[in-house]
Order: structure tokens, then sequence, then C-alpha cells
């Protein structure tokens, strides 16, 4: 670089000699017309190279016009007052056109400069915005800045994903470390010792990651565009992979609907025929052998019922398509109603109920709630042994019944409480063969939710277990 600055500045001597030498030696002119081809060449050469090119060739015309055509010639001396006022004024001409001259080159420059910065972001904004694909990875977002700006090496920290990509290993300069505090950055930060530059990647408030580039950059102005294209560019993938996942999902709550429909029809209609078969059966004479077969089955048959029921009721709630009939109801009224249901399971159980005076209606659907309780007495029948009592109760609750279903069983173990709403969970150490989906508690959960309660257990290893279920006291009693 300074052997070339040093070659246009002799290459700006060599102009004004040669002008002085050709009016001196070759064709004679008067000294207005030998001044206005000073100025410019002098002119041209600041337009051409710059400042100090044109201060030279200034000053070094003003000696020369000075020492061939002034008199005395051949000295630097100057003889009229006149002649210094044309030297002076000379001089100062050259050097003010060689500095408006300057500016105005500059100002072209950087003109031109922003507008390849303007084109270069408008291609980057395609490029992050205008992708056909949901995924828009950093090494992508890299790659495209890189190209774009021509920046030899940079790098991209992601937040979201808490990964660093990199250029290249050259790029290791840029530690992780800087590049995650760059992201908690305001500003721009730029490492003049090292040709390092960091820019935090931010859309509003939402911090995205940090972008580090080595070597020459963009301005500050483009560098700021650059890291709001990345978040841009970010925040739409990650819209655009969210509104994927929603419509996945929402096909296959379709597709579960669909399914849920056979379900109801394909398994449902035929059970029933295998379960009349097998009653019909039963019912007539066999030997032993024939009637413990068909016994089992018919419970088998039974079972099969049952799961289709859970499962099918399972498949509802998940897909969101309970028809609620939301109506005040007496508490007492629900119990008895599932208690009607679970008469033979319940026949040889001793069972309190308690049911606290002057209590509240619910806001539910009777149904529902019904099935909810129905799954904690059949899990409390389950789970305890036959000559323990089960006791349910109800109470209010800031504004809410609060149901409850105790038995006196083994309880839960701790490795198990985590997971007991799951679906198909069944304890490891229950100490019991109970049969069932392992669904119940599941369905309960899912049937209260709808309703707008909870659900919660508190259990003792050993001693037994309480499930309570909470139901919206009714907006008319509500409101007195």
């Amino acid at each position: 670089m300074a052997i070339h600055k040093t070659g246009r500045l002799f290459a700006a001597a060599v102009i004004v000699a040669s002008i002085l030498w050709f009016y001196y030696s070759v064709a004679s002119a008067n000294h207005t017309t030998i001044a206005l081809t000073l100025l410019l060449a002098v002119l041209a050469i600041a337009v051409g190279w710059g400042l100090a090119e044109a201060v030279l060739a200034s000053i070094l015309a003003t000696l020369g016009f000075n020492f061939f055509f002034m008199p005395p010639i051949g000295k630097f001396t100057v003889r009229e007052p006149q002649n210094w006022i044309a030297l002076i004024a000379f001089l100062i001409t050259s050097v003010t056109a060689s500095q408006l001259s300057e500016r105005a080159r500059r100002k072209t420059a950087e003109a031109i400069a922003r507008r390849q910065e303007v084109e270069r972001l408008n291609a980057l904004g395609q490029a992050m915005l205008l992708k056909s694909d949901l995924h828009t990875s950093g090494r992508e977002i890299l790659n495209s800045i890189m190209q774009i700006f021509e920046i030899p090496e940079a790098a991209y920290f992601s937040k979201g994903k808490n990964t660093v990509y990199r250029s290249g290993p050259n790029c290791s300069l840029i530690s992780e470390d800087r590049l995650r505090q760059a992201a908690d950055m305001e500003d721009i930060y730029v490492d003049a010792a090292q040709h390092i530059t960091l820019a935090p990647v931010r859309l509003g408030n939402q911090k995205i990651g940090s972008l580090g580039f080595i070597g020459r950059t963009p301005s500050k102005a483009a560098l700021n565009s650059v890291a709001y294209l990345t978040a841009i560019g970010v925040e739409r993938a990650r819209s655009l992979e969210e509104a994927s996942r929603i419509e996945v999902t929402r096909r296959s709550e379709t597709l579960k609907s669909a399914l849920l429909d056979a379900l109801a029809h394909d398994i449902k209609t035929p059970l029933t025929s295998i379960k009349g078969t097998l009653t019909h059966l039963i019912s007539r004479k066999h030997d032993p052998e024939e009637a413990e077969l068909l016994t089992l089955a018919n419970e088998e048959a039974d079972r099969l019922v049952l799961l289709a029921a859970e499962v099918i009721e399972m498949a509802r709630i998940d897909a969101g398509k309970l028809h609620l009939d939301r109506r005040p109801y007496p508490v007492g009224e629900i119990i008895s109603a599932c208690l009607k249901e679970l008469e033979e399971p319940l026949k040889a159980r001793s069972l309190g109920v308690n049911v606290a005076d002057n209590l509240p209606s619910a806001e539910a659907d009777i149904d529902m709630a019904k099935q909810a309780l129905k799954q904690l007495l059949d899990n409390a029948v389950k789970y305890s042994p036959e000559d323990t009592p089960i006791d349910i109760t109800a109470q209010l609750i800031n504004e809410n019944i609060v149901i409850s279903v105790t038995d006196h069983g083994q309880g839960i173990e701790e490795a198990d409480q985590d997971h007991i709403f799951d679906k198909f969970y069944r304890g490891q150490h229950s100490g019991y063969d109970a049969k069932g989906t392992g669904l119940g508690l599941s369905i309960a959960k899912g049937m209260v939710e709808v309703l707008g309660g909870q659900v919660w257990f508190d259990s003792l290893p050993g001693k037994g277990s309480t499930f309570s279920f909470s139901l919206p006291v009714s907006r008319s009693e509500r409101a007195l």
C-alpha cells in the first residue's frame, strides 16, 4: 500500500513537470493559459488519486510557475507584488479545489459503499426470509452472511440451541465464552488489535444469540441490520416449525378421531355379540370342563369390553371430543348414582359415606363426575384387602367441592407416586394381582380437569391412600 502511494505521488510530480516543460520548451502561452492548465491537472489528480497527491501537485505547480514563467525567470523570487497575489491565489485555488474534489470523491465512494451494503442486505434478507424450507440452521445463516458480505471468517452462537457454529479453524480466535457474553451485550463491540467484531443478535428484548467476525466487516449500521435480519430469519424458521408442528398435531387429532369412530363401531359391536353369545351358552347345561372354559371366556370378554371402553374414553379425552352438559348437581346425587353402578363390586365392602351438611351443588356434567368417582372407587377396590373399609367424603374447600376416596391398602410406593396418573402405568410394588388397563386414574384426571377441577392423592406406604378431586361450586350458589 505504501509503495502504491509513493508511486502516485511520483506520477503527480511527473505530470506537473511535463506541463511545465511543454509550455517552457515546446509551446509558448500566456500566464492565464498555463495557470489554467496546471489547475486542471491538479483537479484531475485530486479526482483520480486523492488529496495528498493533489496538494503535492499544487505546491510543485506553484513553484514551477514562479520559476519558469514569472519574472525574474529562473529564480524563486517575485519582483512585483501583484505576482505574489497571483501565485498565492493560484496555490489557494488549487489546494481548495483539491480538497473539494477529494471530499466529493470520498462522498461518492461512501454513497457507492452504502448502496452496495443496501444491495447486500437486500440479498441477505431474501436468503433469510424467502427460503422455502422450514429449517434455517446456524451454519446456513453463517454461510449466507459470509458469502454475501465477503467476510473471511465468522462464527454464530445460537442461544436457543446453545450451539456455536464456526466457518473454519481460523475462527477459533473468537472463543465460545466471548460469543456467549456478546449475546448479552447492548451494542456492537470491536477489538481493533485482533480485528474481531462481535454483534448481539436480538429481536426486541428477546436474545437470539450473537455473531462474531474476523477481518474486514461492513459498517456498524450494516452490522446492526445483519444482526436484525439474522434474528428475523431465526424467528421465522422457529415460527414455521411451530406452525408445522401444530398442523401435524391437528392432523394427528383428526386421525385419532377417525380411529375413535372405528374403535366405537368395529370393536365394541363384535364384542357385544361375543358377550351375548357367551352369556347364552353359559345358560345351558354343560359338563364341568366346558362350563369352566365358557366362564373363563366370558370373564376375558368382560375384560376386553372394559379395555375397549376405557381406551375409547381416553381417546375422547385426548382428542377433546367430550361433550359437556354442565348443570348444578347435589354432591349426594353424584355419589349415590356412582354407588348404584358399583353395587356388585362394593357389596362385600364396609363403605362409609360422609357428606358435609349444607353442601352447595357442584357445577358439573353428572356422567363425567360419576365416571371420575367410579374410577377412584374401582382403584380402591382393586388395591386394598376385601376386609378393609372404603370411605367417601365430600366437603367444601375454597369454593370447591372436594370428594375423597380413602382405602386402607398398602399405599403407593414413593417410586410410583410421580407416575400414578400416567397412562397404562401399573405400580410395580403394589402387592396385588389386580386386573385392569392402567387407564382408570388417567381417565379420572382427564375428566375432572375438563370439568375445571383437579385430582391429587395422599398416600403412606403400608397404611393406605386417599384420592381426591375438586369440582367448582355452581355459579348460582357461588354468587349468593
